[in-house]
């Protein structure tokens, strides 16, 4: 079941000998603080688009404990809590610096009383079973170091008949796909070391949306984590896709 995927293998400094998580922690305490500009930046605002539609498929379910994992700097924790009005939503994230920006941008928001964060790994969550009524990630299943493994225990902590909610880049189809390998292969990263970004950071997400299973493959693989109703959506001529799924009820 949590057998490695080619995909799992990308990592961000090909010379580092530090394991994949350990890369992608420093990878982003390094871009920490201009992170959320950046993503605005780069997407042209597209990325909050993007996140609201992904919220907005758990409305049905109406979830009062939601876990975020790889919450990054909160965003989608956020989001969640303005759309959805859940009692308490958990974040997790291995970069520390990143949930320091996140911890800043709840206080603003006055969301400290429903949204608490603390440094986690998606292998390991340290959360009873079925303890949420709903989990998502956003932009952030390309970076666990094992797939599979990463999935099977978010559905672990989920309450029976809980649903999961992925964002992820996807691979467009043509006449997008020429347009987005130029700009993810050569402007992206420039464009980051202009404005004094880890370069390699950028070259490391064109990378690992190359390389990470998309459409109908990423659903095969949360069937096989166990989901049921595995289904994607995808948005902006294919740039990235909502996947989702439920643990079963029995």
């Amino acid at each position: 079941m949590s057998k490695p995927l080619p995909h799992d293998h990308i990592i961000p400094f090909k010379d580092s000998e530090k394991s994949k998580k350990e890369q992608v922690a420093e990878m982003f305490d390094n871009i920490a603080s201009r992170y959320d500009f950046m993503n605005r930046f780069l997407s042209a605002r597209t990325d909050v688009g993007w996140r609201k539609k992904a919220i907005r498929l758990m409305r049905k379910e109406n979830p009062k404990v939601i876990l975020d994992v790889a919450t990054g700097t909160a965003d989608m924790a956020i989001m969640a809590c303005k759309l959805l009005n859940p009692e308490r939503v958990e974040g997790i994230d291995i970069s520390a610096q990143m949930l320091e920006v996140g911890k800043k941008k709840i206080e603003k928001e006055g969301l400290s009383s429903k949204i608490h964060l603390q440094v986690g790994d998606s292998e390991t969550i340290n959360f009873e079973e079925n303890s949420f009524d709903a989990g998502m990630v956003a932009f952030g299943v390309r970076n666990f170091e094992n797939l599979q493994k990463g999935l099977t225990e978010i559905k672990r902590v989920l309450k029976p008949g809980g649903r999961i909610v992925i964002l992820e880049f996807s691979r467009p189809r043509q006449p997008m796909k020429t347009f987005y390998n130029l700009y993810m292969g050569i402007m992206a990263p420039q464009m980051a070391r202009w404005f004094k970004q880890n370069k390699d950071a950028y070259k490391y997400l064109n990378e690992s949306a190359n390389a990470f299973p998309d459409r109908q493959d990423m659903v095969d693989i949360l069937k096989q984590c166990g989901f049921s109703d595995t289904r994607f959506k995808s948005l902006s001529l294919g740039i990235c896709c909502i996947y989702t799924g439920f643990k079963p009820s029995s």
